[in-house]
């Protein structure tokens, strides 16, 4: 008897209500990170359509919720997605509506408002946050009236430290002021792999961007008295007032410290002193930022999300040790409740005194997310709890998603509750709560290293030796004193006393043999990938198991980006403001010309934007070209000799550098000649008789140092050129059309940043460019580019882009024919500049 063979019948499961909610989750991530990723903006009746999709798709997921688990899982996640970006989008078009209307760029306002935040030194004076009331033109009309504006609700401004005659400007937060002012659309650089301030910005709710009026020719500045409106940010200034104002070492602190302290010493010290009570990162020092950077603790030296994790989770620690010590208060409410409940409220002390930026906004919201499943009793997998949290934060903040911070606070808090769900006995005591600490972050620094390396392109070798030295000090002794201090003054003195033996260790470490390590930037599957590895390696699982995740990390690690074949070259032109900076690459070999602008003190293109950029791409200079003394063509070069001394100069000299430095220098002298990997370079310009100017001789209009830039050109084997050349103006381009050199070239570096004192129709005419850039800052006070300069390109058939609208450029000599923009390779709608 034969039996026939029947195929067991598939079991068909309802979709269970976790499954439900957990697609609900993934697809507000999902639909947040998709319309976060838009180039442009819909119009409203799109994201309606979209929101009313979702809703159909919401009716079919009901309907589907006793079919196949996989198809009503879907459903849900698809109408979560959909809702959440028609929500997001909505969100998007109610900010956009209310931004600076272009017409208003660059004109003189009269605005009455209130400081919002606790005004911040800068470079150039102070920096404050308005939130305005009214607002009206500075100047009347005929008839006498002022006519009123429309602005956006909050502006950010600048303003001189001192006003006319010398006077102070002193602004509080929650004062109320009529300020004469000039606004912009908020712009910043456009670099790969770098920070996005407009995003930034966006966030912030900061819709225009611009500086106080001051002169004979506009109102003075007029305080309208103190109103009750943002109380924190007052308290916040007047405690960072007094930290600052404790600018000497108290004498018996003197003579009972061993050695002499240098008040620069003291001072910086100070300033960490301040970071670490109000958030205020300002006040440290730039030299010390690169300390902690370098050792991998600068985010104990700053109030940022993981900080605010760690200040919670100690304090829980005490709180639940000391509440177990009352049997009164354990009956009427258990220890680990209070300790949950306690540690949240007190980090949202401690973020709203940190000024509450979105890192801690993003965190205090992690932590109370966390901490209600626990407090309701619900014991979900840590996967779930990470996966609720991330939801609840994108929901709020869906542009986070962009935010190097908020992936670093959000990995390191996930990490930090997940080492943590085995908590020290209580009979452990101080001491075990402490070694606990320290393996929690040994476990975090191991898990954000490969995240570091993702965001950053650097690892800190010494970031675990240090972290073990800092982190029990600044946890158990500074930042206890620091908070101290604000009810006994004197404590801050004994805070700022702890930070410099903190110092001196880590400058130590710092000098060691490779103590940081910079990596090129890696594709993103590669990062991710190590990611995971770093992830993997802190599980609670089998070593043989948590080594697996070692292979993951070789990619990122390994990583070398590609190089131009032999004979070709490539042209960076980062977007570094009102200056010139251009990174020429060929097979083996990179030349930086110029380096561009010096904002103020630690503040240059050469830090903030070169290097950075040389690091992510893996480049060792062989030769620094400066064209000219001015400061927005060597205001970085400081910084990157420092960085690459390797580099052979040649052309001007920073005055910061060292004697034997600038010595060592090269003139830039035209006939220079050189080859490398099948690519020729050429100096045109100076000629020798007037590349310096004889000593004894008064300087004259003829030896301003716009006169003697160098001008190379480079050409490829296939005969694709470029051509840099500096800030020379009209009368060297006729020496230059004079003397019968070839010009022609496919990529041109506008002179003088399109200035009206360069780019004559002759010599467009003989440089015939396909591509002309201007680097040149947005609505810069020079007016660059020139209108008629512009005009003068485009009826030669060229088309000029600026570095404002395109941001950094590239261009390949083995495609002649493109020039990358990029803005332009992945738009945002956020962002204000497109190319012209």
């Amino acid at each position: 008897m034969s039996a026939t063979l029947r195929p067991l019948p598939l079991r068909i499961r309802p979709l269970r209500p976790w499954s439900v909610f957990q697609a609900v989750l993934m697809g507000i991530v999902a639909g947040a990170a998709w319309q976060v990723m838009q180039p442009a903006l819909w119009q409203a009746q799109a994201y309606g359509a979209l929101l009313l999709v979702s809703v159909v798709l919401a009716g079919a997921a009901w309907r589907a919720r006793r079919q196949r688990g996989w198809l009503g899982w879907m459903l849900c996640a698809l109408a979560a997605g959909g809702a959440m970006a028609a929500g997001c989008g909505a969100r998007a078009l109610a900010f956009q509506a209310q931004a600076l209307d272009a017409a208003l760029q660059g004109r003189d306002l009269r605005v009455t408002g209130i400081v919002a935040a606790m005004p911040e030194p800068a470079p150039w004076g102070l920096r404050f946050r308005f939130a305005v009331e009214h607002a009206q033109h500075a100047i009347a009309d005929a008839g006498g009236a002022r006519a009123p504006v429309r602005l956006p609700p909050l502006v950010e401004l600048s303003v001189p430290a001192l006003q006319r005659g010398g006077t102070p400007l002193l602004l509080a937060a929650g004062e109320r002021w009529s300020l004469t002012v000039r606004l912009k659309a908020p712009h910043g650089l456009r670099n790969p792999q770098a920070f996005d301030q407009e995003l930034w910005l966006w966030e912030q709710g900061v819709q225009a961007t611009g500086y106080v009026r001051l002169g004979t020719a506009h109102a003075a500045p007029q305080p309208l008295g103190q109103t009750w409106r943002h109380p924190v940010a007052l308290l916040r200034q007047r405690l960072r007032d007094a930290i600052v104002a404790g600018q000497a070492m108290p004498a018996g602190l003197r003579a009972a410290w061993p050695g002499t302290v240098a008040p620069e010493t003291w001072q910086r010290a100070r300033g960490v002193v301040a970071a670490l009570v109000i958030g205020d990162q300002g006040a440290i020092a730039p030299r010390d930022w690169e300390l902690f950077r370098a050792t991998g603790v600068a985010h104990l030296m700053s109030i940022s999300g993981l900080h605010i994790t760690l200040f919670a989770w100690l304090a829980a620690a005490l709180l639940g040790r000391a509440w177990r010590r009352s049997a009164r208060l354990c009956l009427w409410l258990p220890a680990p409740c209070a300790a949950l409940a306690g540690g949240v409220l007190l980090a949202l002390g401690y973020a709203l005194l940190s000024g509450w930026g979105l890192p801690a906004q993003r965190t205090v919201a992690m932590l109370a997310v966390v901490a209600a499943l626990r407090l309701s009793g619900v014991r979900w997998p840590w996967h779930q709890v990470w996966l609720l949290a991330l939801a609840a934060v994108v929901l709020a903040d869906p542009w986070a998603l962009w935010q190097a911070g908020f992936w670093l606070s959000f990995v390191a808090v996930g990490v930090l509750f997940a080492a943590s769900a085995r908590d020290p006995p209580a009979a452990a005591g101080l001491g075990g709560h402490a070694l606990a600490l320290l393996r929690t972050q040994a476990v975090v620094t191991l898990a954000l290293t490969p995240l570091g390396l993702l965001l950053f392109g650097q690892i800190s070798l010494v970031g675990m030796l240090a972290n073990l030295l800092a982190i029990p000090w600044v946890t158990l002794v500074v930042t206890p004193l620091a908070l101290a201090g604000m009810c006994w003054a004197p404590l801050w003195h004994l805070a700022t006393v702890s930070v410099m033996p903190l110092n001196a260790a880590l400058a130590g470490l710092a000098q060691a043999p490779a103590a940081q390590l910079f990596l090129p930037a890696a594709p993103l599957w590669a990062g991710l990938a190590a990611v995971a590895g770093g992830v993997w390696l802190v599980l609670r699982l089998p070593w043989s198991l948590r080594l697996l995740g070692l292979p993951l990390l070789l990619p990122a690690l390994w990583w070398q980006p590609a190089r131009p074949v032999h004979g070709s070259f490539t042209l960076l032109a980062p977007d570094v403001g009102q200056g010139n900076a251009v990174l020429v690459r060929t097979r083996s070999h990179s030349l930086l010309y110029d380096t561009g602008p010096r904002h103020g003190p630690g503040s240059d293109a050469g830090q903030r934007v070169l290097l950075p950029l040389l690091r992510a791409a893996g480049v060792r200079l062989d030769m620094l070209m400066l064209s000219h003394g001015d400061n927005d063509h060597v205001g970085g070069a400081a910084a990157v000799q420092r960085a690459q001394p390797q580099a052979a100069l040649r052309g001007a000299v920073s005055p910061e550098w060292p004697l034997a430095v600038q010595r060592s220098a090269a003139p830039c002298v035209a006939g220079q000649r050189w080859a490398w990997d099948g690519v020729a370079f050429e100096v045109l310009h100076p000629l020798p008789a007037t590349a310096a100017v004889p000593q004894g001789r008064r300087r004259t209009a003829k030896d301003a140092p716009n006169t003697r830039s160098c001008v190379l050109r480079i050409q490829a084997a296939n005969g694709a050129t470029a051509l840099l050349a500096g800030d020379i103006e009209r009368a060297q381009e006729a020496a230059l059309l004079a003397g019968g050199a070839d010009l022609r070239a496919d990529w041109l570096l506008v002179p003088h940043h399109g200035s009206k004192t360069s780019s004559s129709a002759e010599w467009i005419a003989a440089v015939a460019p396909r591509h002309a850039l201007v680097q040149a800052g947005y609505r810069n006070r020079y007016g660059h580019p020139a209108a008629p300069v512009m005009q003068r390109y485009a009826a030669h058939g060229v088309r000029p882009v600026t570095s404002a609208a395109c941001g950094a450029a590239r261009w390949s000599s083995a495609q002649p024919q493109r020039l990358e923009c990029e803005r332009e390779r992945a738009p945002r709608y956020w962002q204000a500049g497109r190319r012209d």
